[in-house]
């Protein structure tokens, strides 16, 4: 099912302080901690990439999802919420999945991972992230709504972010100069900075 998925991005410095407040304003535990696996595939000359758009397996707990995004046709880069459209569906075995999009010419380009803890109320849902370089959290719902929840948990407009794990990934390795590959613990902590 095609949906346009509508979010913002903020960092966490304090979790167990956002999911307190999160609580106070109507928000209630949909999805507790959980362990999930991101795999980008592109082909080799990043022809997704260059048109902003993805191709993901995901491994979240013991479920599959297959997911493609790309920009909407009235894509507004200046927007202050990211607008995707977003296709999924589950599948029953990922690795297999994964085995057929290279027999079919593409492959891995980039991969992430995370624990999450997924919130919601009656409208939209609110996401930790812990990632190997921070936590982060996302805001997901129609626009009034993220604003007004950003409102109230006491955020600033120029903390919200439209960018995605991998450029936040980019950002990261230009700071710290390091030499990882993905966004993994694995690879983060075993990657030597420059």
């Amino acid at each position: 099912m095609s949906a346009v998925e509508i979010e913002v991005k903020f960092q966490v410095t304090d979790a167990a302080a956002l999911e307190a407040k999160l609580r106070t304003i109507g928000f209630h535990l949909d999805t507790p901690r959980t362990f999930e696996r991101n795999v980008l595939y592109d082909t080799p000359d990043r022809r997704l990439r260059s048109e902003h758009a993805i191709l993901r397996i995901r491994r979240y707990g013991e479920q599959w999802v297959l997911t493609h995004k790309c920009m909407p046709k009235d894509n507004d880069p200046e927007a202050r919420h990211k607008h995707r459209v977003e296709t999924e569906t589950r599948v029953s075995d990922g690795e297999a999945l994964g085995a057929v999009f290279e027999q079919m010419g593409f492959a891995p380009a980039f991969a992430y991972e995370k624990w999450r803890t997924e919130y919601a109320d009656a409208t939209g849902h609110c996401v930790i992230d812990e990632t190997p370089i921070g936590t982060f959290a996302e805001l997901e719902g129609p626009e009034e709504w993220i604003d007004s929840k950003a409102a109230q948990l006491g955020l600033e407009p120029d903390q919200l972010s439209t960018l995605s794990y991998g450029r936040l990934f980019e950002q990261w390795r230009e700071r710290t100069g390091s030499d990882a590959a993905d966004l993994t613990f694995a690879a983060i902590g075993n990657a030597t900075s420059l």
